[in-house]
């Protein structure tokens, strides 16, 4: 039993009316009898709660969430009590959250229910433990409160994104991915084969109506292909220590593994073999590539159990690793972190041995916070006006005019990582941690076109 803020405020003025009662006599009297409602009223809000089991609470969540989405959890009161009540709501959420908002009020009906919805966001994958329910309820008199316990505590997986995969999914049905920004790739030359006739639905090409069919059927009938050949995709993560590296709370792991998740779901779907291989100071995780019923989940629990490795990579032990398990040529899309022309000159000879024997994309990532940070002080520019005038500038003006250049240093290096690798032929594709699955699958597009 808890007494609430209002019982107390009503005690407070009754003690001082009892109090005024030595000045002024009838005020005591009255005080005496208020202190007597006032007892009356919390037998009766006693006797009103707990003459029965009158809230029962159901928690109501995924069995596994999705790694840097909001996921949804509800949480469900049924009443039983003749009369309204009010509550006070909290969930133990995992402490992994940090949130300290978990208290929600609501208001249910006699005999009725109601329903509370949040959304929490995890940015780790793991296993989550979400405790129990309390829920705090109080008559309309409010002086008392009646504390239940409901719902057993539970685990909740975190698995990669599957909600980006649902809604490229949604989206490819209703024939609008390019509002994803997934450009629609041309296809060079012939490359398909010829897979069936079916009913013309809204969104397929009417180039490929068979006129021939639509007469014969009286409805409109469409040629369907498939590409003529499929090829091997593999995502190749780099779990070495810099794609520890955080960006909006998720690591460059996280956004790498996310980003293969759904290019996966999209080479599978274009009829290519999707597979998986991660690294760090050694060869790690491989999955064979395949495009059957279950290869998604099978890479989705691959992904699951990835954590980063804080050694330094060794692109030697991947370039051995692929020898000994991939001897067809494959398109190897490779997620890894280049912070300077040195740390992607070391190990320029594996990239080129591995472009030799595969076709190579290499992925990585461009700082988004450097960027805005050029782009927010890119007044500070070294024309001669600036020049002239840097005696006139007081301290913190030029340490902002060092940060800024070297700030720029950092981000020519990078353009100029893209322009080494495409010299040695090596495709590469600089872009942010944002933007990382709709840049990669474009590329995935523009690079199946061509072959």
């Amino acid at each position: 039993m808890y007494l609430r803020y209002r019982f107390y405020y009503l005690l407070s003025a009754v003690i001082l009316i009892i109090a005024m009662g030595y000045a002024v006599p009838p005020l005591f009297t009255i005080g005496r009898l208020f202190f007597w409602l006032l007892v009356t009223g919390v037998v009766v809000d006693i006797v009103l709660l707990w003459s029965r089991r009158g809230i029962q609470a159901f928690r109501t969540l995924s069995l596994r969430f999705s790694n840097g989405d909001d996921n949804p959890v509800n949480i469900r009161l049924e009443s039983s009590y003749p009369f309204g009540v009010h509550t006070e709501v909290i969930d133990e959420v995992p402490p992994v959250f940090q949130r300290r908002d978990i208290l929600f009020l609501a208001d249910v009906r006699r005999m009725g229910e109601a329903t509370i919805t949040y959304q929490l966001r995890p940015t780790e994958r793991g296993i989550y433990s979400f405790g129990r329910v309390r829920v705090f309820v109080s008559t309309l008199l409010g002086l008392v409160q009646r504390r239940y316990t409901c719902c057993e505590p539970q685990d909740v997986k975190v698995y990669p994104s599957y909600m980006m995969l649902r809604q490229y999914e949604l989206l490819a049905m209703s024939n609008n991915l390019t509002e994803m920004g997934i450009k629609r790739i041309r296809r060079i030359g012939n490359n398909t084969d010829f897979e069936q006739i079916k009913d013309y639905v809204v969104g397929d090409d009417y180039r490929t109506i068979n006129w021939r069919a639509t007469a014969r059927r009286h409805q409109l009938m469409v040629n369907v292909y498939q590409d003529e050949r499929s090829q091997q995709v593999f995502s190749v993560i780099d779990k070495g220590r810099m794609m520890q590296q955080a960006f909006q709370e998720m690591t460059l792991l996280d956004y790498a593994i996310n980003a293969a998740l759904v290019l996966s779901y999209v080479t599978i779907n274009k009829q290519d073999k999707a597979g998986l291989i991660t690294f760090a100071d050694q060869f790690g995780s491989f999955v064979a590539p395949s495009k059957q019923e279950g290869q998604m989940q099978t890479i989705q629990e691959a992904l699951y159990a990835e954590q980063t490795q804080f050694g330094e990579t060794d692109y030697s032990a991947l370039l051995t690793g692929l020898s000994r398990h991939v001897t067809r040529r494959s398109l190897l899309i490779l997620y890894t972190s280049f912070t300077s022309m040195a740390s992607m000159r070391r190990q320029l000879q594996y990239l080129r041995q591995l472009n030799m024997r595969h076709r190579l994309l290499v992925v990585f990532f461009e700082d988004e916070e450097l960027s805005q940070f050029i782009a927010h002080h890119s007044q500070f520019t070294t024309d001669s006006n600036h020049i002239s005038h840097l005696s006139s500038f007081n301290s913190p003006s030029i340490e902002s005019v060092y940060q800024h250049v070297i700030a720029e240093k950092f981000a020519y290096e990078q353009r100029l990582i893209v322009q080494t690798l495409r010299q040695y032929g090596i495709q590469s594709l600089l872009t942010t941690p944002r933007n990382l699955s709709v840049d990669v699958i474009n590329k995935y597009l523009e690079i199946k076109s061509k072959m």
